[in-house]
């Protein structure tokens, strides 16, 4: 390149606002389904303490959305598809599941394109669940 410098395209980790805005938007999505009756079948299907899935959702979207790929090295070969193949998903489920994070997403990543797309993805992968 000229002068010597090369720029490296942002990927959507660094377009979201990186670690921090990827941990508060799963903040944001645990607490919606904690606080919100109408996610109330979603919070169901989780554990008492969310604190493990905070933690284990942050790290995948991080990875997923090509920031640190930590995730995938604690858990090799696995996918959001397989770790969730023991788990009733179901369509209205996986509606709620999609609509808090729609929410969260908005309320927390402030590049609104980038968002929206966010959001459509993990829609349509969480849609997947419940048809499989």
């Amino acid at each position: 390149m000229p002068g010597g410098t090369s720029q490296k395209a942002l990927t959507a980790y660094d377009q979201v606002g990186g670690l921090p805005a990827v941990r508060r938007t799963v903040d944001r999505f645990y607490d919606l389904m904690g606080s919100d009756p109408q996610f109330a079948d979603l919070r169901r299907l989780h554990a008492a303490d969310l604190g493990p899935m905070r933690d284990s959702l942050t790290g995948f979207l991080a990875a997923w959305l090509g920031g640190p790929q930590d995730w995938f090295g604690e858990h090799p070969g696995k996918c959001m598809m397989s770790v969730h193949r023991d788990v009733s998903v179901t369509e209205q489920t996986a509606d709620q599941w999609a609509r808090a994070m729609t929410r969260a997403i908005a309320d927390c990543v402030d590049d609104k394109e980038v968002a929206a797309k966010m959001a459509e993805a993990l829609s349509k992968m969480t849609m997947m669940m419940a048809a499989a």
